[in-house]
C-alpha cells in the first residue's frame, strides 16, 4: 500500500468561493502546513489566488503540492449549466498545469437546498436525466485529460443525485472506465449508508482517489429520521474526527494493504461554517491518527 495523505480547504469550512464566514485563504495554507500536511486539494474556484503565478508562489513557499479540485454544476442540465463548468474547469486547468496536479474531482449539484432543505430538483433522475448526467461527465472528462492532461474523478455526494449505493453502481455501469473513475469519500459513503470496506473491495480498480472523514452515528440516525437538510447536518456535527465515527479506519486500513492500494486520501471534515480558531487542533490530530493508523 502506498496511500499519499493531504487535506483540502473543506476541513477549514470553506465550501464557497467567496464567503466571510469562511477562513481567509493565506491562513487555510498556513494552517495546512503546519498541520502536517504536504498535500491540498484546491477547493472552490476563486478561493484561493485564481492567477496561476500568484497561486504557485502563495503555495511553493509553504513547501506544499497539489492533487488538484474540485468542479461542480447541474450535470443532467448542461444548456443552463455548462456556462459555469467550463469556466471552473477552464480555470482550473491552466493552474494545474504549473502544480503537475492529475486529478479533478467532478460533483452533481445538490436536489436540495443546502441551508433550508426545500426540494429544487427530483431526488432520483429519470432515464433521460441520467444519460444526460453521464454524456456531460464524459465530455468534462474529454476536455480533462486531452487539454490538461487529468484524470476525472467523479465524487457521489450526499443529497446528490449519485449518493446511494445502487446509483454509485449504475454510473459506474454506465460510463467510460478509460474516462471516468471515482472518489470514494468515506464520510458521504457512510452518511447515505453505505459499506465503505465492502464497496472499496468491490469498485477499487475505479477508485485512484479518497476523501477521508466519518459521521457520527446519533447525528446520521436523527438527519434520517428528520429530513434535515445537508448543511443543518453539517452544523448539527454530522462530520467527526475518524476516531469518532462509525467509519472503521482499521478494517479500511486493512482492506487498502490487502489490495495494495496506491493512490490519494485526502482529508476532509466538512464544517461550515466554522470559527477561525476550531479547525487547526483537529487538522493536527487527524494527521497524528492517520500516521497511527499507519494511513499514509
Amino acid at each position: 500500500m502506498h496511500l499519499t495523505v493531504g487535506s483540502a480547504p473543506d476541513s477549514w469550512g470553506v465550501w464557497f468561493g467567496d464567503d466571510p464566514r469562511q477562513t481567509p485563504w493565506y491562513r487555510f495554507l498556513d494552517e495546512i502546513a503546519e498541520a502536517g500536511y504536504e498535500w491540498t486539494e484546491l477547493g472552490p474556484f476563486g478561493y484561493l489566488p485564481t492567477d496561476p503565478k500568484i497561486l504557485k508562489q502563495e503555495i511553493d513557499k509553504r513547501g506544499l503540492k497539489v492533487t488538484g479540485s474540485f468542479v461542480e454544476g447541474d450535470l443532467p442540465n448542461p444548456d443552463v449549466s455548462w456556462p459555469r463548468i467550463e469556466r471552473q474547469l477552464r480555470g482550473w486547468g491552466e493552474a494545474f498545469k504549473l502544480f503537475d496536479a492529475k486529478f479533478l474531482v467532478l460533483i452533481q449539484d445538490c436536489y436540495t437546498n443546502l441551508f433550508n432543505g426545500q426540494q429544487i430538483a427530483p431526488a432520483r433522475l429519470d432515464d433521460a436525466a441520467f444519460a444526460r448526467l453521464v454524456d456531460t461527465t464524459h465530455k468534462v472528462a474529454r476536455i480533462a485529460r486531452e487539454d490538461y492532461g487529468l484524470t476525472l474523478v467523479f465524487h457521489p455526494h450526499a443529497q446528490t443525485h449519485i449518493e446511494y449505493e445502487d446509483q454509485v453502481e449504475q454510473f459506474l455501469d454506465a460510463t467510460d472506465p478509460k474516462l471516468v473513475s471515482i472518489v470514494l469519500d468515506t464520510g458521504h459513503h457512510s452518511y447515505c449508508g453505505g459499506d465503505v470496506v465492502s464497496f472499496m473491495r468491490k469498485h477499487h480498480a475505479r477508485i485512484p482517489y479518497l476523501h477521508l472523514k466519518s459521521v457520527d452515528r446519533a447525528v446520521r440516525e436523527r438527519v434520517a429520521a428528520e429530513n434535515i437538510p445537508f448543511a443543518e447536518a453539517v452544523g448539527q456535527g454530522m462530520f467527526v474526527e475518524p476516531p469518532k465515527g462509525v467509519v472503521d479506519f482499521a478494517a479500511f486500513r486493512d482492506l487498502l494493504r490487502e489490495i495494495d492500494y496506491r493512490g490519494f486520501g485526502i482529508v476532509e471534515q466538512d464544517m461550515f461554517p466554522a470559527p477561525f480558531d476550531k479547525p487547526l487542533p483537529i487538522a493536527k490530530r487527524t494527521r497524528a491518527y492517520l500516521r497511527e493508523m499507519g494511513l499514509g
